[in-house]
Order: C-alpha cells, then structure tokens, then sequence
C-alpha cells in the first residue's frame, strides 16, 4: 500500500467530502480512504453524555459511525471497492487504485486498540497505516492547520486526538495533517 487518507467526519458538514473525494484520484498507487465518524460519531458521544453508557459501547459504536461514513463514501464513489478485512487490504490494493476502509470492531479489538474517545479515526487511520506499511498518512481536517504543522501541538489543541502520538511515535510513514482547502488546492 502507499498512502492511507483519512477524510475527517467534519468535511460532510462542511460540502467538502466529494470534492475530497475525487481529489483523491490524483494519487498514484493504491489509496486507503479511512472515513471520519462525523455526525454519526457526534450522536454516539451525545447519547453517551445522556444515557451515560461506558465507553466500550461508546467505542464500538464509533466504529458503526465510520463504518456508516464508509457506506456514504461509497455510495458518492461507487468506483472505490469498500474493503472491511485488513487483512485483504493489500491484495485488494493490487486490484483497485482507491480503497474505502470499512473498520471491523472484531478486529479492532484482537489488535488492542482502547475503548476511549482518546482513541478516534485519526488514530485508526495511524494504527491502519502502520498494519499495512503505507508510505504516507494524509490526515484531512476542516479545522485550520497552522504551519509548520507540529503533532504535538495539534494534538493540544484538539485537532488530533490524545493517542495520536501513540499510534505513530514508531511510524515509518510520512505523517501530513493538511487542511481541506490546501488539500483540494493541491489536485486543481
């Protein structure tokens, strides 16, 4: 695999995911598109907060969410195979130029990954990266990303979550967290 992108969940509110989308076609080499939760996630954390279930709910049905936006993705860019099984990732990648990743909680949880907010699609997309050895982990936000661009320094203002650092502090991938509009800018 050469590069994973994550399309944070925000760019749906924002109009910006299927420009993002076919943005992503400018990519030469397989591409694993990992999806944001977006307002699917952002119901789970507001169920959470009122009926106060525990976090491994909470979790699992975060990865429903991205599993949702997955399905969505899909459904814009029919012509990108939607893959749930990390393991036929690669083989698939050998087939079909861009891949949608859609996250198996069994998986997920064989492989460790925490139940925590801690833990978010940024970090999924990391962990994903570093399971299939990618070259290049583009992280897509609406957010503003100041320049130089600093993890560390992300992370502190909430643009990436807390475990980020975790997942990539042994990474032997390029790591860009860019800004939709630089993103599309880059492809016109």
């Amino acid at each position: 695999m050469s590069r994973v992108i994550k399309l944070g969940g925000s760019l749906l509110e924002t109009a910006a995911l299927p420009a993002c989308l076919a943005a992503v076609d400018h990519y030469t080499g397989p591409v694993v598109i990992v999806p944001g939760g977006g307002p699917f996630a952002e119901q789970v954390r507001i169920a959470q907060s009122q009926w106060h279930f525990d976090d491994v709910a909470a979790h699992r049905m975060a990865i429903l969410a991205m599993q949702q936006m997955a399905l969505l993705m899909h459904s814009l860019r029919p012509e990108y195979a939607l893959i749930s099984d990390v393991g036929r990732l690669s083989s698939a990648g050998q087939m079909q130029s861009v891949l949608i990743w859609s996250p198996q909680i069994e998986q997920l949880d064989e492989a460790g990954i925490a139940a925590s907010w801690d833990v978010t699609s940024d970090s999924l997309a990391a962990w994903l990266a570093g399971r299939i050895d990618a070259e290049e982990l583009i992280i897509v936000k609406s957010a503003q990303i100041p320049v130089p661009t600093n993890l560390q320094g992300l992370q502190q203002q909430g643009i990436l979550d807390a475990a980020f650092q975790r997942f990539t502090a042994q990474a032997n991938y390029k790591i860009t967290v860019i800004n939709k509009d630089r993103f599309l800018s880059c492809h016109d």
